[in-house]
C-alpha cells in the first residue's frame, strides 16, 4: 500500500473527529431554511377551466363573422381584463392586499394583482380545416389567481372568469354587429352610386336613343329596306315617266275642241243623205234619221257658235271627252310622278338619318359600354355586398343566440385547501442539502489545513525516523460517564426531531390520518 493512500478507518477516523465541524454548519444552515420556510406566507391558488365549444349549426349553413382564431382572442380578452381600470375595480371591490394598500400605490398594487393572475392554454393536435395541416389547437384554458386569503382568491377568480365570459359574449357580440353595420353603410354608398349611374344610363339612352349599340342591326335593316324602298321607287318612277310619254303622245293626237269633229260629222252626214235621197224617199226611215242627226248636229254648232261668241268663255277649253279623259290621266300621272318624287326624296333623308345614326354608333358605343360596365360591376358588387349583409345579419342573429363558438365554465373556482406556496418541503431538503455540503466543506476545510499527526505513518513521513512504540487513549471513568451523557442527550435530541417533524408535518403539509390513509392504499393494504 502507497504512504500516502486514505483507508476506510482513516476517513472514519476523520468523520469522529471533525463531526462538530459538519453537524454545526449542516444544522444552521438546515434550521435557517426551516425557518424560512415556516416563516413564509401561504399563498393559496383558485383556479377556473373554460372549455372553448365549436358553434352549434355547420359552417356550411352559417358561417360566423367572427375569424380570429381562439388563442388571439384569448390574448385580447386578457389583455382587456387586466388593464389598469378593469383590476382597480376589482381590487376597490374585494381588496385583497389590505397590507399594502397604505404602503404602495396604485399603480404597484395592480400591477402586483396582474402578476397574481395566470391565464395558460390547454392545447391538442388537430387538423386544421383551413390549411389541412395538423397543427396545435386551444381547445380550452385556465384561469388562475393567488393569493393569501383562500376564500378572496376563490372569489376573485370567480370574478375574473365570469368577467372573461362576458368579455368573450360582448366581443363577439361587438364583432358581429359592427360587420352587419359597415357592410350596410357600404351597401348604401354603393347604392347611391348604383342609382347615380342607372340615372346616367338612362339619360344616355334618352339623348342617343337612335345611336345605341343594341339598335345598329335595326338600324343597319332599315337602311336597307330604306335603299330598297328608293330603288322601287325609281322603278315605279320610270314606268309613270313612260305611261306620261304615252298619254302626251296620245293626247298630241286628239283635238281639244268637240265643234271640229262635229262639222266633220255633218258633212259625213249631209253626203250620206244625199246617197240615200237618190235611192229612197223622204220617207224612208234611215232618211228621216239622217235629216234629224243633221238637225241635232247643226243645233249644237249653232250653240256652240253662240258659247265661243260670249266672252265670259275661254275658248281655251277643251270639250273633246277623249282629250279630257287623256288630260285627266296624264295630269293624274304628273301627279303620281310628283308623288314617287316626293316619297323618294323623303326617303333619301331617312336613309341620310339611318346612316348617321350608323356612323355614330360606334362612338356612343364606346361611351355607353363604359357606363354599363360600371354599372354592371357596382351592380355585381351591390349584390354581393347584399348577399354579405344578409349572411352578416344570419351571423349576428347567431351571436345573440349563443350558438356560435363560445367559452363554457367546466370547472369553476374551488375554495384551495392546502397553500400551493412556498414548498416547504422542498425548501427544507435544499436546505438539508446545502448544509450537508456545508458541513462537508467545512470539516474537509479544517482537516486539511490541521498540521496535527494523527498516526505512526504521519510521523514517519514529517520526520523521517523509525516510530518505536505507541501509547493509546486511557478513558477514565468520568470519559466513559460524559460519553454516555452525550450519547443520551443526542438520542433525545434525534427523538425530539422527529417528533418535531412529523408536528410540522401533519400542520404544515397533510394531516396525518390522510397521508397513512394515501400510504395504505399505495401498498394495497
Amino acid at each position: 500500500m502507497e504512504p500516502n493512500a486514505m483507508t476506510l478507518n482513516d476517513y472514519l477516523a476523520i468523520v469522529k473527529r471533525r463531526k462538530w465541524s459538519f453537524i454545526l454548519p449542516a444544522a444552521v444552515i438546515f434550521f435557517t431554511a426551516a425557518i424560512v420556510a415556516l416563516a413564509l406566507p401561504s399563498i393559496y391558488t383558485s383556479t377556473s377551466t373554460i372549455l372553448i365549444e365549436e358553434q352549434d349549426i355547420p359552417d356550411e349553413y352559417v358561417k360566423t363573422s367572427v375569424t380570429s382564431y381562439a388563442e388571439q382572442r384569448l390574448q385580447s380578452i386578457h389583455q382587456r381584463i387586466t388593464s389598469f381600470s378593469r383590476l382597480l375595480e376589482i381590487v376597490n371591490r374585494f381588496n385583497p392586499y389590505p397590507d399594502l394598500k397604505d404602503k404602495w400605490t396604485s399603480e404597484e398594487i395592480v400591477a402586483k394583482m396582474k402578476d397574481d393572475i395566470t391565464m395558460e392554454p390547454i392545447n391538442t393536435d388537430v387538423v386544421d380545416p383551413r390549411t389541412g395541416r395538423p397543427s396545435a389547437a386551444t381547445i380550452a384554458f385556465t384561469l388562475s389567481y393567488e393569493g393569501k386569503d383562500p376564500q378572496m382568491v376563490q372569489r376573485i377568480s370567480n370574478t375574473l372568469t365570469s368577467l372573461f365570459l362576458e368579455e368573450n359574449l360582448q366581443v363577439r357580440e361587438k364583432k358581429a354587429t359592427e360587420t352587419t353595420d359597415f357592410l350596410e353603410q357600404e351597401m348604401e354608398k354603393v347604392k347611391v352610386k348604383l342609382t347615380d349611374l342607372e340615372s346616367q344610363l338612362a339619360a344616355f339612352k334618352e339623348a342617343h336613343v337612335n345611336e345605341l349599340p343594341d339598335l345598329l342591326q335595326v338600324n343597319m335593316q332599315s337602311l336597307n329596306n330604306i335603299e330598297s324602298n328608293i330603288q322601287r321607287l325609281g322603278e315605279q318612277l320610270r314606268s309613270v315617266k313612260e305611261r306620261e310619254g304615252y298619254l302626251m303622245a296620245q293626247l298630241a293626237n286628239v283635238p281639244r275642241k268637240e265643234e271640229k269633229r262635229d262639222k266633220t260629222r255633218l258633212d259625213e252626214l249631209k253626203v250620206q243623205l244625199v246617197h240615200l235621197q237618190t235611192r229612197f224617199s223622204d220617207q224612208y226611215p234611215d232618211v228621216i234619221k239622217t235629216k234629224a242627226e243633221i238637225e241635232e248636229l247643226e243645233t249644237q254648232l249653232k250653240n256652240s257658235s253662240g258659247k265661243t261668241d260670249n266672252p265670259g268663255n275661254s275658248s281655251d277649253m277643251p270639250d273633246n271627252p277623249v282629250y279630257i279623259t287623256l288630260a285627266a290621266q296624264l295630269s293624274s300621272t304628273r301627279a303620281d310622278i310628283d308623288s314617287i318624287k316626293r316619297q323618294v326624296r323623303e326617303a333619301e333623308k331617312t336613309a341620310d338619318l339611318y346612316r348617321q345614326r350608323i356612323a355614330e354608333t360606334p362612338k356612343v358605343e364606346e361611351t355607353y359600354k363604359a357606363i354599363l360596365i360600371e354599372r354592371d360591376n357596382t351592380q355585381a358588387k351591390y349584390n354581393d355586398l347584399m348577399r354579405k349583409h344578409m349572411e352578416a345579419e344570419v351571423a349576428q342573429g347567431l351571436e345573440k343566440e349563443q350558438k356560435g363558438e363560445r367559452f363554457t365554465l367546466i370547472d369553476p373556482a374551488r375554495l384551495p385547501e392546502k397553500p400551493d406556496k412556498p414548498n416547504r418541503l422542498a425548501i427544507m431538503l435544499i436546505g438539508m442539502v446545502l448544509g450537508i455540503g456545508a458541513g462537508v466543506g467545512w470539516a474537509s476545510f479544517r482537516e486539511f489545513t490541521d498540521p496535527s499527526i494523527r498516526n505512526s505513518e504521519s510521523l514517519v513521513t514529517a520526520t523521517s525516523f523509525p516510530v518505536l512504540a505507541g501509547i493509546p487513549e486511557i478513558k477514565t471513568r468520568e470519559d466513559l460517564e460524559r460519553e454516555r451523557k452525550k450519547q443520551i442527550t443526542i438520542i433525545v435530541a434525534l427523538a425530539l426531531g422527529i417528533v418535531g417533524g412529523i408536528v410540522l408535518f401533519h400542520f404544515l403539509f397533510m394531516d396525518l390520518d390522510i397521508f397513512w390513509a394515501k400510504l395504505m392504499r399505495n401498498f394495497g393494504l
